[in-house]
């Protein structure tokens, strides 16, 4: 109606509308409002001639309000419905559904189910039959199905995660038509273009002929989809793919293997982009861990761009054997590989120094690839290192120069000639050489050939019977440029001319470039592997690992998938579907569109159709709205005449001080009243909250209770001289009633004995563990215990803990390390001393790290804090100070020390429980910093 999604069961009586003029005649009278006069000669009126008072008309307000409700009687008698089913009606000839199923229509394939349920339960109620025909299965038959068949055909239909050729359905369609004879069609579009667009359309025209065509094509926002993703030098780009207009924002997530969020990124769309950018601006060592772009919001496998190792910056490292850079650092080797490199890869160049202290620190970071620029002889303990690192997947590029033509190693691919070869010498050339056309089964297969390049000199590889093999480019005399083999798991590549102008020109070409992008993509990862990269005679493949479905999530290979080249880079097909391929630890990315893709608006002007949209809600009968609407509004109107004619007046004249009296009593019932409890709740939430401030546990006992106080005001008071926290006085708390998410460290003292807290105290600790919290149980016996290896596990004090413990989830705990943050988080501690020196101190097991450096560390520390601490040595007993400020309990021992050490231990641990493991990172800094520059 009008272009709104409403429609009537009885529209004829739409008419009734017509007779709201009449109703407006009839409405303008309303009787005049009485007037009382107070006149007590009352016998004179008798005597007055009566005379007959003309009405005064209705205000047109009030009018317009009963027309209202008449015309809301009238709408609700036609049967209004709010978003009618679109089905088609009022034909006995079969009925066809058409999909387009491919992975634009997933994003919004609930509202396509819902419609395409809507025309099978209308075809159901006459009789009709019903053929389904899914655009991105053209082999499949197409037949016709009872409408309880289409259901259950059509609860099993499910987006592809590919973009689909519609054309090829065509004959499918052709073949069906011909054999129903009439026939009405529904086609279910997304109204993407992904190829081929206009073919379909014209051939569907044609195919259909004068047979009924309805197109459902609006009422959804277009898909979106992800291509380019490219990781530049900066940050990491993706562009953001539409086929509306519109201004639009959203969110680009970025998760790494384990599907943790890295990052997000803001894309914004102008009122007639059909294409944006979003960008990430991270750290390069975390752009390296993306796995998965994806759009927030977005259910579709185009909205997903996955990443493998060819989106990776490489950090390569460069080592030159000349001694020309500090004088002309623009003519060095290292400048024009510095800058064909940066665009996809982070370059680090060797400190100054000899190329065997270059190559042994980029060994040391364990780097994937070194180039070597002209350097020469290589040490034989260190030739040993760079071959086994090859061995283990390591890329050794090298590049000629006159010191590599003197020398002679076994880091190259090939057997080389002492000299080379220059214009002019005695293996001279005429003119200078061109580049010959690149190996077709090489790295650089598809590289345009520049006609530009020239090279005047080069060092000549040794014939052979496999230099052919091994020649990824070669000059027009059949001499080879750049030459490459496997050994073990890794490359050696060789350029037979210098980095430099020297040799040739190559290095200013954008040539360059491109071939050292190739050969970066190998670093990790081959690309290529024919002549001279792989010595297999086929092709390698990889099978399928994880694929998208159509929604973009993440599902088994489904049995129609076949492994792929382990070089493919084009989009996803039916045979391979977007997802992961190859192994586990070194996949290959497959993703639904390919970098050059776009998406436009499919163009169906030609289509003789009749269109309709989608609806994203259920259809709604409107009459029990408008006539609960109409009756208000009546009893609006009794309640306006009522006013006007002043009865409602009067009666608050007679009843006014009953009705206030009533009033009151229903206001004072209804209002709450003050809860001592709540307020008891808000004053302890403001006093744990307005300083942090330690806790422990209220035991009953009076003396363990104001030792403990006392200790923790102790220790409060030590931590405001020594540290810059300032804490409040500590509070004593039931873990069954009071909230403890208040307070970073809670002190539990154990009393023997002792009855087990309730349960509702145990979930409560238990779930403050889990949430970050800190609990210090001190069983105060550690003098107590009997001599023996297992005798502090015997006290009266721990029997009592183990009890609380068996209700807790508690992780592994050890005595704590040496080398545990805990002791070096203040002070540097040996161990953590009470009024008591012989008891342990344990804390939570972290797993300890397996590499050979592990050992030297200073410090060890998990991903957080230990949510439980145990000791016997009383530490409170120790903190614990009287109002004059002595000690107010002996420590034992001889160390004249031993409070103080008493006192740092607590400062420790409250420093631990407020910081975490900063301190490891701190105090393991230079690690870090050497893991980062890998």
């Amino acid at each position: 109606m009008m272009g709104l999604p409403l429609a009537f069961t009885q529209p004829l009586l739409l008419i009734g509308l017509v007779s709201l003029p009449v109703l407006w005649w009839l409405l303008r009278v309303m009787p005049p409002r009485p007037r009382r006069i107070e006149f007590p000669p009352t016998r004179l009126l008798f005597d007055i001639a009566p005379r007959e008072e003309t009405p005064s008309r209705t205000p047109w307000w009030l009018t317009a309000l009963r027309l209202l409700a008449a015309a809301l009687v009238i709408f609700a008698a036609a049967g209004p419905i709010w978003n009618p089913q679109t089905g088609l009606a009022g034909s006995k000839a079969p009925l066809m559904i058409m999909f387009d199923d491919g992975w634009s229509a997933a994003s919004h394939w609930d509202i396509r189910i819902r419609a395409a349920d809507e025309l099978i339960a209308n075809a159901d109620t006459d009789r009709r039959a019903i053929a389904l025909v899914q655009l991105s299965e053209p082999n499949r038959d197409i037949t016709l199905m009872p409408a309880g068949a289409a259901r259950v055909a059509l609860r099993q239909l499910a987006p592809k995660p590919y973009s689909i050729d519609r054309v090829e359905t065509l004959a499918a369609i052709d073949r069906f038509l011909k054999a129903t004879g009439d026939c009405e069609i529904a086609w279910l579009s997304d109204g993407v273009d992904t190829g081929r667009g206009e073919d379909f359309v014209q051939g569907l025209g044609k195919t259909i002929g004068d047979r009924s065509l309805t197109l459902f094509d609006g009422g959804t926002s277009s898909p979106l989809a992800l291509v380019a993703a490219e990781n530049a030098a900066a940050r990491m780009t993706v562009k953001v793919l539409r086929t509306d207009s519109g201004i639009a924002v959203g969110i680009v997530r970025a998760l790494d293997q384990k599907a943790s969020p890295i990052g997000e990124a803001r894309y914004a769309f102008g009122p007639q982009d059909k294409e944006t950018d979003a960008s990430f601006d991270l750290p390069v060592e975390l752009r390296n861990d993306i796995t998965r772009l994806e759009i927030s919001g977005e259910r579709s496998a185009g909205a997903v761009q996955l990443l493998d190792k060819r989106w990776r910056r490489r950090a390569i490292g460069i080592v030159s054997g000349a001694t020309s850079e500090t004088a002309q650092p623009l003519l060095a080797p290292t400048f024009y590989l510095t800058r064909a490199l940066a665009p996809f890869a982070d370059v680090r160049l060797a400190d100054k120094g000899s190329p065997q202290q270059g190559i042994t620190q980029f060994l040391d970071q364990k780097l994937p690839m070194i180039i070597l620029a002209d350097v020469g002889t290589i040490a034989p303990e260190l030739r040993e290192r760079v071959n086994a690192w090859i061995d283990q997947g390591g890329v050794l590029v090298r590049f000629a120069g006159p010191r590599l033509a003197q020398a002679e190693d076994d880091l190259v691919p090939v057997k080389l000639r002492k000299g080379g070869r220059t214009l002019g010498g005695s293996l001279t050339w005429e003119k200078p050489q061109h580049l010959a056309s690149f190996a077709a089964d090489g790295p650089f297969a598809g590289v345009a050939v520049p006609r530009d390049v020239t090279v005047s000199r080069q060092v000549l590889a040794e014939p052979d019977a496999v230099l052919a093999t091994k020649s990824w480019a070669s000059l027009e005399d059949g001499t080879p440029l750049v030459t490459g083999e496997h050994r073990g798991k890794g490359l050696v590549g060789l350029f037979h001319v210098s980095a430099d102008m020297r040799w040739s020109d190559l290095p200013m070409s954008g040539t360059f470039v491109e071939m050292l992008r190739r050969v970066v993509d190998m670093s990790g990862y081959t690309s290529k592997p024919g002549a001279g990269v792989a010595s297999e005679a086929t092709t390698e493949t990889v099978a399928p690992l994880h694929m998208l479905d159509g929604f973009g999530a993440f599902g088994p290979p489904p049995a129609t998938a076949k492994p792929l080249p382990a070089d493919y880079r084009d989009r996803a097909t039916s045979d391979h579907p977007p997802g992961f391929y190859g192994p586990a630890e070194g996949p290959l990315a497959v993703n639904t569109l390919a970098s050059a893709d776009r998406i436009e608006a499919l163009n169906t002007a030609s289509l003789r159709a009749r269109h309709a949209t989608y609806t994203n809600a259920e259809p709604r009968d409107l009459r029990g709205w408008l006539l609960s609407t109409a009756l208000a509004l009546f009893l609006i109107d009794a309640i306006i005449v009522a006013v006007l004619g002043g009865g409602i007046a009067a009666l608050l004249r007679r009843r006014a001080a009953p009705a206030m009296i009533v009033l009151g009593l229903l206001f004072a019932a209804l209002s709450p009243a003050p809860s001592r409890a709540d307020s008891a709740a808000d004053d302890f939430a403001m006093k744990a909250t307005s300083q942090t401030r330690l806790a422990y546990v209220v035991t009953g006992n009076a003396d363990v209770d104001s030792i403990v106080k006392a200790g923790l005001n102790g220790l409060t008071l030590f931590l405001a001289q020594r540290t810059a926290l300032e804490a409040g006085d500590p509070v004593g708390i039931d873990p069954a009633r009071d909230e403890l998410a208040f307070f970073p460290l809670i002190y539990w003292p154990i009393v023997p004995g002792a009855p087990k807290p309730p349960r509702d105290a145990i979930n409560k600790i238990d779930a403050y563990m889990k949430q970050g919290g800190t609990v210090l149980f001190d069983t105060r016996d550690a003098i107590e215990a009997p001599p023996g290896a297992n005798g502090a596990a015997q006290t009266p004090g721990m029997q009592t803990l183990r009890e609380i413990l068996s209700s807790l989830d508690v992780p592994e705990l050890e005595p704590v390390p040496r080398e545990h943050v805990l002791t070096k988080t203040f002070y540097l501690l040996r161990d953590f001393p009470g009024r008591f020196v012989t008891g342990q101190t344990w804390v939570e097991t972290l797993p300890r790290d397996e590499d050979e450096d592990s050992a030297q560390r200073p410090a060890r520390g998990g991903d957080g804090v230990s949510p439980i601490i145990i000791t016997s040595n009383d530490l409170a007993g120790a903190w614990a100070v009287r109002p004059d400020g002595q000690a107010m309990l002996p420590v034992t021992g001889g160390d004249t020390r031993q409070r103080e050490f008493a006192y740092r231990a607590g400062a420790n641990i409250v420093m631990y429980t407020l910081t975490g493991n900063y301190k490891a990172d701190q105090v393991h800094a230079p690690a870090l910093i050497e893991r980062l520059g890998q």
